[in-house]
């Protein structure tokens, strides 16, 4: 008896361990194979059209290079990325296009993105890049 019982709290327990690692995984999942478009960005004083007039600031996540790659509203990028479980930071950006462009923005994105320590897909399937626990900034996935 002694046995059976020790086996089925092996199996129970092997079965939770592999359903929480499913939800992180899933829940990981939902950032990767979507390109995400720049709505919100918390700090400067300037209206958000202002610092994007041309083009919003677009990132995309690629799960096998563990890199980021988009644009900041003016000129292509990439960088580095970690993310465990709801923890994710950026590294440096590498090499950019050299546009210029109006608006400013282009800085401002950059600058936040060194600052955000986790992410959060809300209920309306927006992705929040967060600092400690304020939401800095928020995408929505970009039309086709």
């Amino acid at each position: 008896m002694k046995k059976h019982t020790i086996a089925i709290v092996s199996v129970l327990t092997l079965l939770l361990a592999s359903c929480m690692a499913s939800k992180e995984n899933k829940s990981a999942a939902g950032i990767y194979d979507t390109t995400w478009e720049l709505e919100y960005i918390s700090g400067p004083r300037i209206a958000f059209e202002g610092l994007y007039p041309n083009k919003k600031p677009q990132i995309t996540f690629d799960q096998k290079e563990k890199n980021v790659f988009g644009n900041n509203g003016c000129n292509g990028y990439s960088a580095p990325f970690t993310l465990n479980g709801n923890s994710l930071t950026f590294g440096e950006p590498g090499p950019t296009t050299m546009m210029f462009c109006d608006g400013g923005g282009e800085a401002q994105f950059l600058q936040q993105m060194k600052k955000i320590t986790s992410y959060s897909i809300d209920k309306d399937g927006k992705l929040n890049l967060i600092q400690g626990d304020v939401p800095m900034m928020r995408f929505k996935k970009a039309a086709k």
